[in-house]
């Protein structure tokens, strides 16, 4: 089983009627090396500038990435050659991410190859310590920036150190 801490960005709140601006992806080992990046053009004319704005990018360079299929296929054939097992979809805000992910998986393909599960990052550290309010942020050593990869990779850096302080989780 593979885990593959996921970042999105978008340009509004929700799927179907705002868009997905790009997302990132990165394998949970110890190298951090398995990374994928993917920029979707809008699935609408609807789209608020201050989400937007948090990608770094303006209306007019979103209106130019690529198709959202094509970046799916991708990303698919992306976590096919670089998981081993079931791939598992982990993030910060799994509710948003996650749901990002699968909204566009299956409008696109038809199926979601994560499935209909994933987990939660804080979850994870919270059951460990058993403590709803654990903070595990500060494991991060890439800077959250909201670059996609550079986010999913700070985030997959806290994965590597909670293992370290004795959180079970088999990685590849």
């Amino acid at each position: 089983m593979s885990y593959i801490v996921v970042d999105v960005e978008s340009d509004g709140p929700i799927q179907g009627i705002y868009s997905m601006v790009c997302f990132g992806a990165v394998v949970v080992e110890p190298s951090l090396s398995k990374t994928f990046y993917g920029q979707t053009k809008p699935i609408s004319n609807i789209w608020v500038p201050e989400a937007l704005a948090i990608s770094g990018f303006s209306r007019e360079e979103h209106l130019t990435f690529d198709d959202p299929k094509k970046v799916m296929t991708e990303f698919k054939i992306w976590i096919e050659g670089n998981s081993k097992g079931k791939p598992i979809l982990i993030s910060d805000n799994n509710q948003y991410d996650s749901s990002w992910i699968n909204w566009y998986f299956y409008t696109y393909l038809g199926s979601n190859p994560f499935g209909y599960s994933s987990r939660r990052i804080t979850d994870l550290w919270s059951g460990y310590n058993n403590d709803m309010y654990a903070k595990w942020k500060y494991f991060r050593k890439t800077r959250h920036t909201h670059d996609p990869v550079d986010d999913a990779k700070g985030n997959a850096e806290a994965i590597l150190e909670m293992k370290k302080r004795g959180l079970k989780i088999n990685l590849i």
